[in-house]
């Protein structure tokens, strides 16, 4: 059996439920995750997120790239066209974590190859690599503190996944 299936058994049983109905557009706790989309690192497990609690956004060890600014950009555009004066204040959350696999793009030949392959500059690449994911999310969260696209209603809060320990320190608390 293919391995979706299992998932798509899940799905039948999820949809049965009910529990997808009336979920509304802003979500119960105003907030927005963004985090990596390692298997290991999910805010359902480790943060108890429910459906309609939060927006999480998964990629490549959580990194904030442009793209990323662009997505909670919207959220915040989509959040101020649906409230207009009454729009809700959300925050981000970035979370990295330990034991990251974006660790082998600090290795020069893992690096390398991989650039060779997707066509890019290895110098970018080196700058994804989560090997020491406090320092990192500090970055992340000041990369998005300073964009201009984002308005007052986000704030950023940056925070440590532990995967040997499970606890989420948090490295930068909330802030316009």
């Amino acid at each position: 059996m293919p391995p979706i299936d299992a998932l798509l058994t899940r799905n039948r049983e999820f949809a049965a439920s009910g529990a997808h109905a009336d979920v509304e557009i802003i979500p119960r706790q105003q907030a927005m995750i963004i985090t990596c989309l390692d298997f290991r690192v999910d805010p359902a497990a480790f943060l108890g997120v429910g459906h309609g609690d939060a927006m999480v956004l998964r990629n490549t060890g959580g990194r904030v790239a442009r793209e990323t600014i662009e997505e909670v950009a919207y959220i915040a555009h989509l959040f101020e066209h649906i409230g207009g004066d009454q729009a809700p204040p959300f925050e981000v959350a970035v979370v990295h974590h330990t034991d990251c696999g974006t660790r082998f793009l600090a290795d020069d030949a893992f690096r390398e190859s991989f650039a060779d392959l997707v066509g890019a500059e290895p110098a970018r690449l080196a700058e994804r690599a989560v090997t020491d994911p406090a320092a990192t999310v500090r970055a992340d969260v000041e990369r998005l503190r300073t964009s201009e696209l984002l308005p007052s209603l986000v704030t950023v809060s940056g925070h440590v996944y532990d995967l040997a320990t499970g606890l989420v320190e948090t490295i930068a608390d909330a802030s316009a």
